[in-house]
């Protein structure tokens, strides 16, 4: 274990280009739904609270589940697809991208701090969130992102699900921000929209 002294070791926030409000969620790369649901769902016991196709690629599905705390973790997966337990592998299982949450009124704060610090990002609307997308020094895909509604954390599966509902009631392909504006609504959480600036729904980085 490398140990390096010069690094303070402090819960306190650090006098940084900006500061981030927790993680959103964690998208991996997954087999296919039937093996992903049967562990995540029937052994570790996280709702399935979201499904539809994946934006960039809509013959893939794109799997939701509740950790248990409001936060999500997400699978991309194809029929097909055969799962494989092998240890230290790329392709199935692997990273596709983390995501951190920020507050909204943090945007401007959050690309100048990117920008002061030489990384590239982009900027998309998904219709029901908004994201920037950046990368790490290993060029991992660093997705920051916020809601477009004020949803309490210990509802956020409760509103998805019933945006998931809603969603299949009209027959729409993908969630969007009226689906999560009704869930609000029907549950009888104050529907409190935030203003972002338009943005394009192109695929990330």
């Amino acid at each position: 274990m490398s140990d390096t002294p010069d690094i303070p070791i402090t819960a306190d926030r650090p006098d940084s280009a900006f500061h981030l409000s927790g993680t959103d969620h964690i998208t991996l790369i997954g087999s296919n739904e039937a093996d992903t649901v049967a562990f995540y769902r029937d052994i570790l016991g996280m709702p399935l609270i979201l499904r539809q196709p994946n934006l960039d690629a809509p013959n893939v599905t794109h799997l939701f589940f509740d950790t248990g705390d409001g936060r999500v973790i997400t699978f991309f997966v194809e029929e097909g697809r055969q799962s494989n337990p092998a240890p230290q592998r790329t392709g199935i299982g692997a990273v596709h991208h983390l995501a951190f949450r920020f507050e909204p009124e943090r945007l401007e704060e959050i690309k100048e701090g990117l920008e002061a610090n030489g990384h590239r990002y982009n900027v998309f609307d998904r219709s029901i969130f908004y994201s920037l997308y950046t990368s790490d020094h290993n060029g991992l895909t660093i997705e920051l992102t916020t809601d477009k509604f004020d949803i309490p954390d210990d509802r956020r599966a409760e509103v998805l699900a019933t945006a998931q509902r809603l969603r299949e009631e009209d027959g729409s392909d993908y969630a969007k921000a009226e689906h999560l504006e009704a869930a609000l609504e029907e549950l009888g959480i104050p529907v409190d929209p935030v203003e972002l600036p338009d943005a394009p729904t192109g695929a990330g980085v």
